[in-house]
């Protein structure tokens, strides 16, 4: 699986297309800005995109997604509890395949309530839950500190310490990291109880 991993706009955010080497078949993740350029790269490249999947529903993640779509004519997928118009619900559990590639869902609410991290064996896709250093506000509405502390400590840590991070906005100190790095150097993996953590907000 190839990663175009292509920050836009002036939120130092990541979109991403995937595309199986095999067959050309591809996803796009969280389009937002700069979509003329994406639409360039897929033509360039004669890319078929199947599924446009968004690791949440704010704007910054969703501003390409009809632009995209008429393009494309792939398909939205979003969490089942995402309050926008999509095509596809998913859960944790589910699966994202396209061509010879396949990337699982996790459900990871905290920064939204319709959080999704996708992951195979050797990658993670954070969106919002986590970046490099840090972690996703939650003060937006439908944010919820509890809920972040539980999907970082409870789902997150607990994956293979290898996996590469491909978090939703530039903002650390490199563009990627691993779970292994995030749990030395994350601010979030500095507090050693919830209840710590809860304190940082107030």
């Amino acid at each position: 699986m190839k990663i175009n991993q292509l920050e836009v706009g002036s939120m130092q955010n990541f979109t991403y297309l995937l595309v199986d080497d095999n067959n050309k078949s591809s996803i796009l993740i969280d389009p937002s800005w700069n979509t003329e350029y994406i639409k360039k790269l897929i033509q360039q490249y004669h890319i078929q995109v199947k599924y446009i999947v968004n690791t949440h529903h704010h704007f910054d993640h969703v501003l390409g997604n009809d632009d995209m779509s008429k393009t494309t004519h792939a398909k939205i997928i979003q969490h089942k509890s995402s309050p926008l118009k999509h095509d596809i619900s998913v859960e944790s559990g589910d699966k994202i395949q396209f061509g010879d590639c396949e990337l699982n869902v996790i459900h990871t609410p905290g920064h939204s309530q319709d959080s999704i991290c996708l992951i195979n064996d050797k990658y993670i896709f954070s969106g919002d839950t986590i970046f490099v250093g840090s972690f996703g506000r939650t003060d937006l509405p439908g944010g919820n500190a509890e809920q972040l502390y539980d999907s970082v400590f409870g789902i997150l840590a607990n994956l293979n310490d290898d996996l590469i991070i491909y978090p939703g906005h530039n903002y650390g100190s490199t563009s990627t990291s691993t779970i292994r790095q995030e749990k030395k150097t994350n601010i979030i993996f500095k507090c050693k109880s919830k209840h710590e953590f809860l304190n940082m907000f107030k």
